[in-house]
C-alpha cells in the first residue's frame, strides 16, 4: 500500500500545481477533494485548470451532471472505489482539494454521514435560536458529540439529527478509526500574496468566458435557485444575469465573497489541527514547497519502515 498524501490550503494557494508535481514524482493519481469540481460543464467557476495536470491521472472531477444532487456521502462512497483502485494499482493517492468538510470526512473516516434526514425533527427546531440549538445538542449524549461541528445553524441541526439517531440506534455506527494515515502538505500563502492571487484570478476569469459559462448552465435548463445554491462564481454571476447586480458591484461583492471563504478555509483547516490532524505547511516558495514535500515523504516512509 503507498502511503497517501493530502495536499490542502485555501483557494489561489497552488494545491494543484503542487499536486501534479508530487504525482508526477512519486508515481501518483490525483483525487481531487472538492465539493463543486465534481460537475460537469462547472469548469471555470470551479477552477479545474485541468490543463495542468498533462498525462497525471485524476478522479472525481466531471463525475455528475451540473444540476444534480451530490452530498458528502456520495463523495465518501466514490472516494472508497477510486482510492481502492489506484492503490490496487500500487500508485500512490494524492488528494488535492480545498472543501474541509469532504477531507475532515475522509481523513476521519466518518461513518455519520450516512444517516438518514429527519424533517420532522427539523420541523420542531425551526423556532429555536442558535444558542438554544447548541444547548439542545449538548444534552443529548452520543458518539457524535467528539467530531461535531456547531459554527453555523445548519451544521448545528444536522448534529441534533445526527445524535438523535444515535440514541434511537445505538448500534447504528461503528467506532470510527483513522483509515488512510496520510502525509498532509498544507499551503498557506501569507494573506497579502493570497489576496492578490485571488483577485489577479478572479478578472483573467471573467475576461476567459465564466459569465458565458453560468449563462449557458442557465441555457441548458439549470434553475437559477440551483447555481445561486453553489455559490460565490454561480451565485453572483447568476444574480448579475438576473439584473440583481450591475457588472462592477457583482465583480466588488464577488471578490469580497472570495476573500472571506478563503479565511473559513483556513478556520476550518486550523481546526482539523485542534482536533490532533498533522498538517505540515509549506513555505510559498514552489521549489522549497517541493523540496520541504520530498523531506515529509522520506520522513513519513522511515517511520513506516
Amino acid at each position: 500500500m503507498q502511503t497517501p498524501i493530502v495536499v490542502l490550503g485555501p483557494t489561489a494557494s497552488g494545491k494543484t500545481r503542487l499536486a501534479v508535481a508530487l504525482a508526477t514524482e512519486f508515481e501518483g493519481e490525483i483525487i481531487s477533494v472538492d465539493s463543486r469540481q465534481v460537475y460537469r460543464t462547472m469548469d471555470i467557476g470551479t477552477g479545474k485548470d485541468l490543463s495542468e495536470y498533462g498525462t497525471i491521472p485524476y478522479h472525481l472531477i466531471d463525475i455528475i451532471e451540473a444540476g444534480k444532487a451530490y452530498n458528502l456521502y456520495e463523495f465518501q462512497k466514490d472516494f472508497k472505489v477510486v482510492y481502492e483502485e489506484i492503490q490496487r494499482r500500487n500508485k500512490r493517492p494524492i488528494l488535492c482539494g480545498g472543501t474541509g468538510l469532504y477531507l475532515e470526512a475522509i481523513l476521519k473516516n466518518h461513518a455519520f454521514t450516512a444517516i438518514p434526514n429527519d424533517p420532522e425533527l427539523r420541523e420542531q427546531l425551526s423556532t429555536k435560536s442558535d444558542e438554544a440549538l447548541r444547548e439542545h445538542f449538548q444534552q443529548l449524549d452520543s458518539p457524535y458529540h467528539a467530531v461535531a461541528d456547531l459554527s453555523t445553524r445548519k451544521r448545528t441541526l444536522r448534529a441534533i439529527e445526527i445524535a438523535t439517531y444515535l440514541q434511537q440506534f445505538p448500534f447504528a455506527i461503528s467506532e470510527e478509526k483513522p483509515a488512510l494515515n496520510p502525509l498532509v502538505l498544507g499551503l498557506n500563502p501569507p494573506v497579502e500574496i493570497r489576496r492578490e492571487r485571488i483577485t489577479k484570478r478572479l478578472h483573467e476569469r471573467l475576461q476567459n468566458g465564466m459569465i458565458e459559462e453560468v449563462q449557458g448552465l442557465l441555457d441548458q435548463g439549470i434553475a437559477a435557485d440551483q447555481l445561486i445554491y453553489y455559490g460565490l462564481e454561480y451565485k453572483f454571476i447568476t444574480e448579475y444575469l438576473s439584473g440583481v447586480w450591475d457588472y462592477e458591484t457583482m465583480v466588488e461583492r464577488l471578490n469580497v465573497a472570495i476573500h472571506q471563504y478563503a479565511k473559513r478555509q483556513m478556520t476550518f483547516f486550523r481546526k482539523m489541527e485542534r482536533d490532533n490532524l498533522r498538517i505540515h505547511w509549506l513555505t510559498d516558495s514552489f521549489e522549497e514547497q517541493l523540496l520541504q514535500a520530498r523531506q515529509w515523504v522520506e520522513e513519513k516512509k522511515n517511520r513506516i519502515d
